[in-house]
């Protein structure tokens, strides 16, 4: 029993490698560092609309995921797997960029931040509880913890104890919708593929995203300086799609609780950039925050990657959605522990004769 545990161990360990996920996860991150602020950036001026700005980046990752499926003759989804893209794609195509979009035409990208810093331990909530795990208390205490302290910064953040705003409310929308998205996405990866999950997710929101941006157009054509369609390009190109295809690899690779640790840092990239790029200024209200939610989650997250999952959904990657050389080194470990186990049950029967 113990010989075919091992083999085991060995066999998740290269397939699930404790660098590869968590790099590919970090890339991701830093892609997504950026989106807040140069979303910010494209709304400022009423140039763009938030409506168009949503959509329209929608539209743009459509055709480059499309063009990628077509290239490569990706097989077509099955069944129930269209419905768990339309659950991705109503979190992470439609409803995350729509409601951050608007929430950032009246509220800065730091404040923002720290809301959407509780993203991490929403996601490893409905991760629970899409994989019917049993977690200790300590993990529902915490998630509870980070939903009361962002609320609170939102609250006192946004005026004192006049409650939340309008934007506060659309920023924790987001965040259901994001997390949704983020733990169906991953473990639908494990079997789709990681870029093809985002890319089918686009396809399938193309009509409506289509339609909402010609009537973006219609009401109100898009201008605006080359900072802003530099910066609208920059969502549209890596937010929308090259940014999932290195996170939900990192997913796919897993384990997907340990992967979404590495988001833990996305708040404080972001918190960076909205100082860099738009002059905010970094208050000690929304530094400690941030810290306060972050601590919350990053908390939830390691309550959650300490206890033993029930379902394949924190395990290591199919091999079908890892590439052809991480199958190889799979096989040959496989074929090396085995071996390994051969041997060492050889060496005890000749012990065993000796005595």
């Amino acid at each position: 029993m113990k010989e075919h545990s091992s083999a085991t161990q060995q066999r998740g360990g290269l397939l699930s490698p404790t660098r590869i996920g968590p790099a590919w996860g970090l890339l991701g991150v830093a892609a997504f560092s950026l989106t807040v602020p140069l979303t910010r950036i494209t709304v400022a001026g009423g140039g763009m609309s938030p409506l168009f700005v949503a959509c329209a980046r929608a539209v743009v990752a459509t055709v480059l995921a499309a063009t990628a499926l077509l290239v490569t003759r990706q097989p077509l989804p099955r069944g129930g797997q269209w419905l768990r893209l339309g659950i991705v794609a109503a979190g992470v195509v439609a409803g995350f960029p729509l409601l951050t979009t608007f929430a950032l035409t009246t509220t800065s990208a730091g404040h923002s931040a720290v809301v959407i810093a509780l993203l991490p331990a929403a996601t490893a909530v409905l991760a629970v509880l899409r994989t019917e795990e049993r977690p200790p208390r300590a993990f529902w205490g915490a998630a509870a913890a980070g939903a009361v302290a962002a609320v609170g910064f939102a609250v006192f953040g946004g005026g004192g104890f006049g409650g939340l705003h309008w934007p506060d409310l659309l920023l924790f929308g987001a965040v259901v919708a994001a997390a949704a998205g983020y733990a169906e996405g991953g473990l639908l990866a494990r079997e789709l593929g990681p870029w093809q999950t985002i890319s089918w997710a686009l396809v399938l929101s193309a009509p409506p995203m289509v339609v909402l941006t010609g009537i973006a157009v219609v009401g109100r054509p898009p201008t605006g300086s080359p900072a802003q369609w530099a910066s609208f390009a920059y969502l549209g190109v890596v937010s929308m799609f090259l940014g999932f295809l290195a996170w939900y690899r990192g997913l796919a690779y897993g384990p997907m609780a340990q992967v979404s640790q590495i988001q833990l840092v996305q708040p404080v990239l972001t918190l960076g950039w909205a100082a860099l790029l738009l002059g905010e200024n970094l208050t000690w209200s929304t530094a400690l925050g941030a810290l306060a939610v972050i601590a919350c989650a990053g908390s939830a997250v390691r309550t959650r990657l300490g206890y033993p999952a029930t379902d394949h959904g924190s395990g290591p990657a199919r091999t079908d959605s890892i590439p052809l050389a991480g199958r190889n080194r799979a096989k040959t470990a496989e074929q090396a522990a085995d071996n390994g186990s051969a041997t060492q049950r050889q060496s005890t029967a000749a012990a065993r004769a000796v005595r």
